[in-house]
């Protein structure tokens, strides 16, 4: 083969691939914006489902709370009778009780939040359990003045959990 006809060959075949180079890449461009537009469209899709469950578990997540905190529980929860451990066993029963209607909801709120939750729970029943072993404490009428008297003092285990499910919900935003 003499020097031009590789000339000529090569001045079809130098074009032609950077032709299909070119065509290869804006393919591949295209293909890529495509797929990552069709990935945003169904987290945008999935976002707008879940969004109202995660919600409406933050919001059964925030009644719990409400319901195991140490003021409106005692007032809610009255004696049976003046012995203090039935007392005990009967409000860490409402806790329990309140705490397994719940227990899905740690599906569609994060660990974080979960176990702060959790931790809440395990406090307020340990601050019942403390005052219930306390001297001088002999019937269930002093529990509950003697846990309205300490919440006076420092905060409800459920104040702080609260504060982080107001702050995570803020974030959803």
């Amino acid at each position: 083969m003499d020097a031009t006809k590789i000339i000529e060959i090569l001045a079809y075949t130098i074009p032609s691939i950077v032709t299909g180079a070119v065509a290869y890449y804006l393919f591949q461009s295209y293909f890529k914006d495509q797929q990552n537009t069709r990935r945003w469209l169904l987290q945008k899709e999935t976002h707008k489902e879940a969004l109202p469950l995660r919600l409406q578990a933050y919001e059964r997540m925030t009644l719990f709370l409400e319901r195991i905190s140490l003021t409106k529980l005692l007032i809610r929860i009255t004696p049976i009778s003046n012995d203090k451990n039935d007392y005990e066993n009967l409000v860490i029963a409402h806790i329990e009780q309140e705490f397994e209607h719940n227990l899905t909801q740690q599906i569609y709120i994060s660990d974080e939040c979960w176990s702060i939750i959790t931790t809440a729970k395990n406090a307020t029943i340990q601050m019942i359990r403390k005052a219930n072993r306390t001297e001088g404490i002999d019937n269930a009428d002093q529990i509950r003045e003697l846990l309205l008297n300490n919440l006076l003092e420092k905060q409800s285990p459920s104040n702080a959990a609260l504060a982080f499910i107001k702050n995570e919900v803020s974030q959803l935003w």
